[in-house]
């Protein structure tokens, strides 16, 4: 008896051990954590070069950074020719063109859809009459921009010395408003 007594105590010990929270996780490091290159941290992680020195190839395989737009405001629009809200955000993004004049304010359309969708853009441009240009942005933009979230499109508008105003994601009439209020800001910027 009392071996069964002793035994039933041993099992239930285990038993009640093995029921105990994890311990929790000991970051060994001051790099944060990433599981497959992805970080877990929600924390945004600044650039690493300065957006002036960031660019994009062009469709006529020309590289063009920030800096070279010095003195203009400048959208950078993340997009792909798949993505709804992208196209419902073209014919606003025209309009801040004609009102506001390429002296005044560049858009670039980057278009972050891959290999597969870079073929449809002709057609698409011709369509959509985007009248700004495409263009294809640099891994460390990319890396940046997308840091925090991956949706589409994401809008980053910089002032008149390069600096980001606000990055905004997505494309409704609130967020609409909100890139036209943007804009102004970052036209009201002084270029010197």
């Amino acid at each position: 008896m009392k071996t069964a007594v002793l035994l039933v105590s041993v099992v239930l010990l285990l038993i009640a051990s093995g029921c105990r929270p994890a311990a929790a996780p000991v970051t060994v490091g001051d790099k944060p954590i990433s599981i497959n290159e992805r970080r877990t941290t929600n924390a945004p992680l600044p650039p690493t070069k300065p957006f002036v020195e960031m660019s994009w190839t062009r469709s006529d395989d020309r590289v063009q950074k920030l800096g070279d737009l010095a003195g203009k405001a400048v959208i950078l629009d993340f997009w792909a020719t798949y993505c709804e809200p992208c196209k419902r955000a073209i014919p606003h993004l025209n309009s801040l063109i004609a009102k506001h004049g390429k002296d005044n304010l560049v858009i670039v359309g980057l278009n972050v859809g891959g290999e597969e969708d870079r073929i449809k853009i002709p057609e698409f441009v011709a369509k959509t009459k985007i009248d700004y240009d495409i263009a294809w942005p640099e891994d460390a933009l990319t890396s940046f921009i997308f840091s925090e979230r991956s949706d589409i499109p994401q809008t980053a508008i910089f002032d008149r010395k390069g600096r980001m105003v606000k990055k905004i994601v997505g494309f409704n009439d609130q967020i609409q408003a909100e890139i036209d209020a943007t804009v102004l800001q970052a036209l009201a910027t002084p270029a010197s």
